[in-house]
């Protein structure tokens, strides 16, 4: 993780790879068979982490986006793989990129659990009425990206768990229940 996050993939060896963690080149690819298998595999367990915190079931409406301000303020405990996924979501725009994919579908994924989300408080009354849940939650999610960045160019001048906040509150229009 530490080395696809400072280092990107491309460069990222393999043989530094191995040496921390302790394994030969040849033992790292018996477990992950390529470079890009291993990538993959950090990115899953990235996921694989996100998704412990969430339980056996996501949280609805307006819970799931007081979640997403939970996540901002995980993150900011979180600077490896805050970085990881900073680096490798912008570099898997480039051309043949082995994470392309994975970054089109975790974008495609998010991007449908806070429609849902704000669909789901719009049913309750929660929402104002004419918000574009599409429009609102690529702008959360922007905001969230966005933020990682700034955070991890000079964390202490962002607060990530309260712009996300105040970014979901001014699109409700109203505060995030649980969120600040």
């Amino acid at each position: 993780m530490e080395t696809f996050a400072t280092r990107g993939y491309h460069n990222a060896s393999l043989a530094e790879i191995a040496e921390r963690s302790g394994l030969t080149q040849a033992g790292v690819l018996h477990h992950f068979r390529s470079k890009a298998g291993l990538l993959t595999g950090v990115l899953d367990l990235r996921d694989q982490s996100d998704l412990a915190q969430l339980g056996e079931e996501r949280p609805r409406g307006l819970a799931f986006l007081a979640h997403l301000v939970d996540t901002a303020r995980r993150n900011a405990e979180r600077e490896g793989i805050v970085r990881l996924y900073a680096v490798l979501s912008a570099e898997s725009v480039t051309s043949g990129h082995p994470a392309q994919e994975y970054f089109r579908a975790r974008y495609a994924g998010l991007r449908a659990m806070v429609v849902e989300a704000i669909g789901e408080a719009a049913d309750a009354g929660e929402v104002p009425a004419g918000l574009d849940p599409r429009a609102a939650a690529s702008a959360v999610m922007a905001v969230m990206d966005g933020l990682q960045v700034q955070w991890l160019l000079a964390p202490e001048a962002v607060d990530m768990a309260a712009t996300t906040d105040l970014v979901i509150g001014a699109l409700l229009g109203r505060p995030v229940p649980g969120g600040g």
